[in-house]
Parts: C-alpha cells; structure tokens; sequence
C-alpha cells in the first residue's frame, strides 16, 4: 500500500514539475488597430515573455530565405514582459500584402537586472502558411466589411454568422458590442469569441471591437484596452478605410450609474460627457468632413427605448452627429432588428439596429453604400442602399 502511495506521489510531483516546465502560446495572433503603414499583433501566453513578430513581405521567396526584420514590443525603450503581447508595426505600405510570425521567450526569472530566459514558442512557417494580412490604402474607391453584435458568448451562433468569411473577402469584421455576457477571466473572453474568431479569420484579417455595455462587467473588463488596444487610449476613436471614415462610439452602461449591478463602480455620465467634447473635435477635424463617406458605430442605439444609457447617447451623442452628415450609424443592443430611414426617430441620418442573429454584409464604392442583412443560414433577411450625398 505504502509503495503504491509513493508512486502516485511521484507521479504527481513529476506531472506538476512537467506543468510548470511547459510555456506556449494560449490563444491568438489576431490583428488590431490596422491603418495604412501600421497594424498591431496580439497574442497571449501562458507565463511572463518577452515577444516580437518577424516580417516578411508577401513575395515568392520562403520565409526561411532569409533572417526577417523583427519588431518588439516596448514601453518606455524596455522591451515588455507579461502575457498579454502587443507588437505594433509601423513604417510599412499601403494597401500591400504582407507575412508575420510572432514569437516569445520566457522569462523565468527578474531580479534587478538580472533576467533568465526559458523556452521559446513561435507560430509555424515551416509546415503552415505564415499568417498575413493587407495594410489599408485610403485612396481605395470601395471596401467591404462585415458587422456582428450581441454574440454573448455563443460559439455556434458567431460560426454562422461570420460563415465563409474567406469568400467574402471583407476588409476587415466590426464586433458592435456584447460579444461576452461579462470579461470575468480571460479564458472566458477567449473561449467565448475570441478563440473562434482566431480560428476563422482574426489571425488575417483586422476586427475592430465597439464596446458594448456587457463589455464593461467583470474583473477583466479593467484590462479592455489591454486585449483591445485603440489610438485613443479609450473605447472610443476613429479609423480610415478606402472612402470612409469611422467614428466607433461608446455608449458605456445602459442604466444609471447608482445602480446596484455596478456595485458602487459606475462612474459613466462623466465618461460620456467627456467622450461628447472628444466628438465635438473630431466632426470638426478635416479628415473627417473630407472623408467621402462618414459611418457611425454605436452598439447602444440613440433611439427605441427608455433606458437611462440610451436617453444619455441620444441627448449627448445626437445633437453632434445630426449636424456632421452622417451617412449611416450601425447599432445593436436590442436584439431585434429596427431601420430608421434619415429623418425618423430624431436622426438626420439612416440607423440601421442590427438583430442578434443577423449579420450585415457592407460594401461602399464612389456612388454608394450598399447594405445586406443576412440570418445564420445565410438566408437574406434584407437590402439597403444608401446613395452618396
């Protein structure tokens, strides 16, 4: 009895030396925060690393061919540790095709100065395709993207919505919030969305995420910005693709913030005044009143209901975008699908609330946008088109 006791001793202290002694890469890469010269690199990792992506550019030659350029990521000229990697590549072209790798070494210890490295993990170019993806070119005449909303977390219903995304070819995917029902841990970020989201296209093709009101509970929602990194350094900012310029909104929390589901933590009224100032600035800019097309994404709509966060978008966020000639707002939220026409529900401009188990298939050229609201079997639920002014 006592032997056998020994042996199981055993075998669980070598399979916990054999845990701690395994690193890798847990989930990603997948791309954010894509423009012309520059695109970000994310991945996580299972312990302490230090990362960096090699390029290569899209030609015929392996990538073995040569040593690639690598670019690390750092704050403040240190290279960064942890687990959350973010590689950001500058200085490259527009509208061109490029291969990436990323890697990670562990660091297995950090006192002062003195830094031991572990193991190494990197994605696959010998036996795989290296993963790639396409900067943006604002002169472009027409782009395509794809929306989804209000997943909460279920796998099978974003499978079907996204469906064969490499035949669509979009530019990039817009996620309009309440993609989780909460950020509580990582894992549940990751393998409620994200993991599959990687799987199909994220690791090629850019998303940028417009924060939903879900988005903002949990313990892991303090670290948004962290997985989900924008220029701004908020929720909310602005990007160019082709002929349109995006401004993607926050609407924050949907009740007020003295509500017992905030926990004493709610602090939005300020957040959404200040983001209004912010607003305020950018339909003023010239990028913006130059762009040929102007969309707005907001995933709690200014319109439809009685909440407290919805009369706040409408009475802060309205009066700006019905001065600027918004061409379309794209929301989500209400899980059902609603179109405002230009001039309805107190908007200058069409809002189209997308449904929770519908995806909107966008295409924009020189003379016009055109919309298709499509259901999880591919079915076409509707079509719009939204001629330029």
């Amino acid at each position: 009895m006592k032997k056998t006791a020994y042996v199981l001793f055993g075998l669980l202290c070598w399979a916990g030396l054999y845990a701690q002694d395994t690193f890798g890469i847990t989930y990603g890469p997948y791309l954010q925060q894509t423009g012309e010269s520059e695109t970000t690199v994310m991945w996580t990792t299972d312990r302490d690393a230090v990362a960096w992506v090699e390029l290569a550019p899209d030609d015929n030659t392996h990538f073995y061919a040569r040593a690639r350029p690598r670019y690390y990521q750092s704050i403040g000229g240190r290279r960064h540790i942890g687990t959350v990697h973010a590689v950001r590549l500058n200085g490259l072209q527009k509208g061109t095709n490029y291969r990436y790798r990323i890697y990670s070494t562990e660091v297995s210890s950090f006192e002062d100065f003195n830094v031991a490295y572990g193991k190494t993990a990197a994605s696959d170019v010998y036996q795989s395709r290296p993963n790639s993806f396409t900067t943006f070119d604002n002169e472009k005449t027409s782009i395509r993207f794809t929306v989804v909303n209000d997943v909460h977390e279920k796998n099978d219903l974003l499978a079907d919505l996204l469906g064969d995304v490499d035949t669509r070819s979009p530019d990039f995917i817009v996620f309009n919030g309440d993609m989780c029902t909460n950020m509580q841990t990582r894992e549940q970020v990751f393998d409620g969305f994200m993991k599959q989201s990687i799987e199909r296209f994220a690791s090629n093709i850019p998303f940028f995420y417009a924060r939903g009101n879900h988005e903002t509970r949990g313990r892991l929602a303090f670290d948004y910005l962290k997985y989900f990194p924008s220029p701004t350094g908020e929720p909310y900012y602005t990007f160019r693709c082709g002929p349109v310029f995006f401004v993607v909104l926050d609407g924050a929390e949907d009740k007020p913030d003295s509500d017992i589901e905030y926990h004493g933590l709610g602090n939005y009224d300020p957040y959404r005044e200040e983001e209004t100032r912010w607003l305020e600035s950018v339909v003023e800019s010239e990028e913006f009143r130059n762009a040929p097309y102007r969309i707005a994404i907001l995933h709690i709509p200014p319109s439809g209901d009685s909440w407290h966060g919805l009369l706040e978008v409408k009475r802060l966020f309205l009066p700006v975008l019905n001065r600027a000639r918004i061409d379309l707002m794209l929301s989500g939220h209400l899980h059902r699908h609603i179109y405002y026409p230009a001039g309805e529900a107190d908007c200058s401009f069409p809002l189209l609330i997308n449904s929770d188990v519908h995806a909107l298939d966008i295409d924009v050229d020189m003379q016009r946008i055109s919309l298709t609201v499509r259901d999880r079997e591919q079915k076409v639920f509707k079509t719009l088109q939204f001629p330029r002014k």
